[in-house]
């Protein structure tokens, strides 16, 4: 599975922001436009995940999804492939001599 940069969001449910568009709910994914399945693999219309070709797929390792979030699920495989490689998810404070 290779590292994809242009991926939008595939979710289980959705919700109309207070500007009218829709929004991801639920369990999130990353979705290439154009393809049929998930970036971990998950088939869209045998899991019924609605498509958002309109939201980008930004989540990070370190993000932490609360309970006013309407995104309960963000997937860990989708976070690893669409991470930027080499990234690290935490920094040194007090670094050894």
């Amino acid at each position: 599975m290779g590292r994809v940069s242009a991926a939008s969001v595939a979710a289980s449910d959705e919700w109309i922001g207070p500007d009218g568009i829709r929004q991801p709910a639920g369990d999130a994914h990353a979705w290439l436009p154009g393809t049929n399945q998930t970036v971990c693999g998950l088939a869209l219309s045998r899991t019924r995940l609605r498509r958002f070709p309109h939201v980008p797929f930004d989540f990070r390792a370190t993000d932490v999804v609360t309970e006013q979030d309407q995104v309960r699920h963000v997937c860990r495989r989708c976070v690893a492939a669409t991470g930027r490689r080499g990234e690290r998810s935490w920094t040194r404070t007090a670094p050894r001599p």
